[in-house]
């Protein structure tokens, strides 16, 4: 099976060209909720809400390209269907066409296995359930629901006996209910999902010759869930294969054969064992619903994905879901809590691929305004009341008519409605609207001007009133500033302003405003947390606002001790006296927001006292021009030339040995009797997280800060800041970081 696993590897970050706009990993995620879904699936989602409020929708993405997957399972033989269908559900290549893979099933088309792997076709209350969550229950599963699931077959309220392996009638005191909810809690797999499985499999009937025990060279072996079954042209070839895996596990190993409690030799072994090896092999690695075991789109398993596939049958998670339905309405259980995991892909169709079974010669394309002339008028999911009922409409209520129906005798409309659901209506139903174009389109907002984060609500009025039904276009001129969605629904993003434009999609009749986005100051980061001065010398840190995109940047200077120390607005620091004091930081904007630093001034030091290698470049108190490949304690020590205490500590004001790295925001603290009399700061460009590397790491969190999820202290935007022209760190700082790491543009550590 194939798992794309979710690791960050050095190998991607440096492989991947678009590393400076977003990391892109191939992974599932899931999401829960109907808001979680892609528009095109959540109005189907909504409707199953509305009955059955305790249903839990949770939206698998898989990370696959819709074209991608298709390709992959449209292989000759990964999917059948049985011989007698239209062609329009069968491979008509030329040497591939009618070519019996079983006896009896032939390679679906195309169509097929796009209309059967879009989920959106299913989303009604009968074929849901292939995407249930297949897990054991204890709150919902029951002797009672097993029966009624079992209900209309020989397993139904009937006693377990079987043959053994000479011939003998062994009869138990249970039924199969019994084994079947005792097997579920052993495998962990929902016992409602073994018995629709079985009747899926074996059908009805006990005479079915995977569990009759009296196959030829098979005797007294089973199989009720036709593992191992695989396809063959040999009479009975696919049942003779499942019954010896049901022998042998078909060579499996001992602890393989332990585990799935192989042999199969009696009707407890095999329909545990079968449910331990479902559980295992596909429920408890991912593959957690009949869907994702027909189609292997997502596993645990780490390997490749489409090859590991419970059945070849394309229509199985389709007529299942109705089994297993049926079983759960005959139980009641409709309404109690149920979890359904529904497949989501990149590039799907705008409109499913509809069933092989709709002649598309039965319909005209058309894209007509119609509305509904009657009452509880059920749309479907097919031209016929043979079809699910996806959900109702009334009188008056507006759709857009995408295929007018032509059939012979009773005809029927293939609709849109206006929530985004697709289906079919009787055509008696339809009448269509006179077309009424737009003719103005009036817009307003309470207050044009935005915070950053803050959701507000475009109102939009139509004229006339008749045409308040179409369909309009939102756009923002500036989406990196406001985005629009298609209800108007405006959120602010970043400072800045951007002009929202509504556009009627029928003609040109358009309107505009312009908003603005205030972005407030939340914080305040200092690139210094200590200094140490002499008197007479200056200094300017340097203080940035958080968020970067605030509008008001203005930091505001004060010592809590002027005698000692002052700072003028730029920031620049003079140490008059020695002593210490408190350097403040405060927001203009907001006085309360503030950031300290703490200033000491000390003995004056000649400079005879110290002297620093050439090849580093000392700008007042900081020190750049660092080999990033000779960078340890000893390192720069060795370019030090003193008869002063050097100490060297990293960015947590943790003291580093000579084999340690310096990075950036490590400090050179120059002691005198264990005082310090100056510290000078590290600044490795490149390097964004004070490891003294270059490395994806710092990739990634230079990332994090340009995306807002985790911003970096101001020390760090520094080293970031690879043009060194003194402006915030951005994605083409993230690009020279990447390159300095593949090898094509060594950053320059001096100035």
């Amino acid at each position: 099976m194939k798992k794309k696993v979710l690791f960050i590897s050095i190998l991607f970050l440096l492989m991947s060209v678009s590393l400076f706009l977003y990391f892109q990993v191939t992974a599932s995620t899931k999401l829960e909720g109907i808001d979680s879904f892609p528009s095109s699936y959540q109005p189907y989602l909504r409707e199953l809400a509305k009955k059955y409020p305790n249903w839990k929708f949770t939206a698998l993405y898989t990370d696959l390209d819709w074209n991608h997957v298709i390709n992959q399972e449209n292989v000759f033989g990964k999917n059948l269907v049985p011989k007698n269908y239209s062609d329009r559900w069968k491979n008509t290549t030329p040497g591939q066409y009618d070519v019996e893979v079983d006896s009896g099933w032939v390679d679906s088309s195309r169509q097929a296995v796009e209309y059967c792997m879009d989920p959106r076709n299913f989303l009604n209350e009968v074929r849901l359930f292939q995407f249930e969550g297949l897990s054991y229950d204890e709150h919902t599963n029951n002797l009672d629901g097993i029966e009624k699931i079992l209900y209309g077959t020989e397993f139904y309220q009937t006693k377990v006996s079987y043959l053994d392996s000479n011939g003998n009638t062994i009869s138990m005191n249970e039924k199969y209910a019994d084994l079947i909810l005792r097997g579920g809690q052993t495998s962990r797999v929902s016992p409602y999902h073994l018995a629709s499985r079985i009747k899926q499999e074996v059908g009805p009937f006990l005479s079915h010759s995977s569990i009759s025990g009296n196959v030829e060279d098979f005797k007294g072996l089973y199989n009720f869930y036709n593992i191992g079954a695989t396809s063959s042209v040999e009479p009975m070839g696919a049942i003779k294969n499942g019954l010896q895996y049901a022998k042998d596990g078909k060579g499996a190993s001992q602890a393989t054969k332990d585990k799935y409690l192989i042999p199969w030799n009696n009707k407890e072994r095999a329909i545990t064992g079968g449910g331990i090896f479902i559980g295992s092999s596909y429920i408890n690695v991912g593959q957690n619903t009949i869907y994702l075991q027909k189609f292997d789109v997502n596993d645990d398993r780490g390997n490749d994905l489409f090859w590991h596939q419970y059945m070849t049958n394309v229509l199985a998670p389709y007529s299942e879901s109705k089994s297993i339905y049926n079983g759960y309405q005959k139980s009641g259980l409709l309404a109690t809590s149920m979890s359904f995991i529904i497949p989501v892909y990149h590039n799907m169709p705008t409109i499913p691929t509809q069933s092989p079974n709709i002649n598309p010669n039965d319909f005209n394309q058309d894209n007509t305004k119609v509305y509904c002339n009657g009452n509880n008028v059920n749309v479907r999911t097919g031209p016929s009341s043979a079809y699910e009922i996806i959900t109702t409409v009334n009188e008056s209520d507006r759709m857009t008519r995408i295929g007018k129906g032509r059939q012979s005798g009773e005809r029927w409309d293939k609709v849109m409605l206006e929530n985004g659901i697709i289906g079919y209506i009787y055509q008696t139903y339809v009448t269509e609207i006179p077309p009424v174009e737009i003719e103005k389109i009036e817009l307003s907002l309470d207050n044009t001007t935005l915070q950053k984060g803050e959701k507000k609500q475009l109102q939009v009025k139509i004229s006339p009133a008749e045409a308040s039904h179409h369909k309009v276009r939102y756009t923002s001129s500036e989406p990196s500033v406001a985005t629009v969605d298609d209800k108007g629904n405006i959120q602010a993003l970043r400072s800045g302003t951007a002009t929202i434009t509504v556009k009627a999609e029928e003609n040109n009749v358009q309107n505009q405003i312009t908003i603005t986005v205030y972005s407030k100051v939340t914080g305040i980061k200092l690139d210094q947390n200590e200094i140490y001065m002499q008197v007479g010398d200056t200094f300017q840190i340097h203080g940035m606002v958080e968020p970067e995109d605030a509008n008001n940047q203005t930091i505001v200077y004060e010592s809590s001790n002027t005698q000692i120390g002052t700072i003028q607005e730029q920031g620049i620091i003079t140490a008059n006296q020695i002593g210490e004091t408190n350097i403040l930081a405060i927001s203009q904007e907001n006085p309360s927001i503030q950031a300290q630093c703490k200033l000491f001034v000390v003995r004056t030091m000649d400079d005879s006292e110290i002297h620093f290698d050439s090849s580093l470049t000392v700008n007042s108190l900081e020190i750049s021009g660092i080999d990033v490949n000779n960078n340890t304690v000893a390192d720069i020590q060795q370019k030090i030339t003193t008869n002063l205490e050097i100490e060297i500590v990293n960015y947590k004001n943790e003291i580093l040995q000579d084999i340690d790295p310096v990075g950036t925001g490590s400090k050179i603290r120059v002691k005198e009797d264990g005082k310090i009399l100056r510290q000078y700061q590290i600044i490795l460009y490149g390097d964004a997280n004070g490891d003294g590397k270059i490395t994806s790491v710092d990739l990634l969190v230079l990332q994090r800060h340009i995306l807002e999820i985790e911003p970096m202290d101001a020390i760090f935007r520094k080293a970031t800041n690879i043009n060194k022209n003194g402006k915030k760190p951005t994605s083409v700082d993230l690009l020279l970081i990447q390159r300095h790491i593949l090898g094509l543009q060594i950053i320059q550590q001096g100035r």
